[in-house]
């Protein structure tokens, strides 16, 4: 399933960074994409709770160093965790 949200994830990241050229992997951090900065993180976060029909608490995310992590956190909520 890591692939499937990867993929996913990097769709959801293309549409809001308007940028079709943008590559994720899981050592992808806020530091390497262009505009990622504070408000685009929230809208982020809005729309993968969108796309993956999960809710995130803040202490969860505050933990989040890479998307490697942040895929894991979706397949944890995923999963009903």
């Amino acid at each position: 399933m890591t692939e499937t949200v990867l993929h996913a994830l990097t769709g959801l990241f293309r549409e809001l960074f308007d940028d079709d050229t943008l590559v994720l992997n899981p050592q992808t951090t806020a530091d390497q994409v262009d505009g990622w900065d504070s408000q685009m993180h929230v809208m982020l976060i809005v729309a993968a709770e969108q796309r993956f029909g999960v809710k995130f608490r803040t202490a969860e995310l505050e933990s989040l160093r890479d998307v490697g992590q942040f895929v894991a956190l979706i397949e944890h909520k995923s999963a009903g965790v």
